[in-house]
């Protein structure tokens, strides 16, 4: 099966005049044959708008996945709906749950979803929620929850479940999505709040292959130090990925770490990006 994959949110915009950025990640998957996939949706500030100006028909997509439940990732969830009507949608059983950045000065916001359950159901949500790595259609799988086993990997300490900043959310419900392509494993990454590493590695034990062709999308390497960024880049080394496409929260600086060290594989992810595998 042969896929086209297509950047329609991201913090930043390619050549293509007339797209937008924002803070946010969506990527739309078509296959050669059959319906396309939508991950994530951003906040729904750009996502008809850049869809339209790439000449890209979302009524034909046929379901929606979320990486996680974050604003950024799910704000357009609910205009999605309310514009192309009912769609079955993966994600994760803790996709619902309350999310706050707390800042070291106790300032609280809210960055989960901001629709309710209730509302995207009412609107047309079928909703398919596993824990488990699952194949969603032929060649196309989900990573479930994904084992936090590096030691570096530490995640993002600034996200709280409750909004005084007691309880650290350790964003359980991130998922990423794989396309098993004749190149090669492609991974699309929403986030990847469970770590780049955690998540390679997990995709390589539930298929039973290392052959990973292309990583897209958020690495979160931006809220990481130098350590876990240099072992990162050291570990992405042995893997031999052959092109590795970040943006959303991979951060300038961490960026830049990896465009230097893998000058051949890297791009940054940006509105109008698309691979063809």
């Amino acid at each position: 099966m042969k896929w086209r994959v297509s950047i329609l949110c991201e913090n930043s915009v390619g050549p293509l005049a007339g797209t937008l950025g924002e803070h946010g990640f969506s990527a739309l998957l078509e296959p050669e044959n059959g319906s396309p996939l939508l991950f994530d949706t951003g906040q729904g500030l750009t996502l008809f708008h850049n869809a339209a100006r790439m000449k890209k028909d979302l009524s034909a997509v046929d379901s929606l996945v979320l990486s996680h439940g974050h604003y950024d990732h799910t704000g357009g969830v609910l205009p999605f709906l309310d514009s192309y009507g009912p769609r079955s949608i993966y994600g994760h059983p803790s996709l619902f749950m309350p999310r706050y950045r707390v800042k070291d000065t106790g300032e609280s916001t809210s960055i989960g979803l901001s629709a309710s359950r209730a509302e995207l159901e009412a609107a047309g949500a079928s909703f398919d929620l596993s824990t488990e790595f699952r194949e969603i259609a032929p060649g196309v799988f989900l990573t479930g929850e994904v084992p936090r086993t590096s030691a570096f990997e530490t995640g993002d300490r600034g996200l709280c479940c409750d909004e005084a900043g007691y309880e650290p959310d350790v964003t359980v419900d991130d998922q990423s999505l794989v396309l098993v392509t004749e190149k090669g494993i492609v991974l699309l990454l929403g986030c990847c709040h469970a770590g780049l590493i955690n998540t390679l590695e997990h995709v390589a034990l539930c298929l039973g292959r290392r052959d990973f062709y292309a990583v897209i999308g958020g690495t979160h390497l931006g809220f990481c130090d130098q350590r876990q960024l240099d072992k990162t880049s050291k570990a992405l080394r042995t893997l031999g990925i052959k092109k590795i496409i970040a943006g959303h929260c991979t951060g300038f600086a961490a960026a830049c770490r990896l465009s230097h060290d893998f000058p051949k594989e890297f791009h940054l992810a940006q509105v109008g990006y698309t691979l063809e595998v």
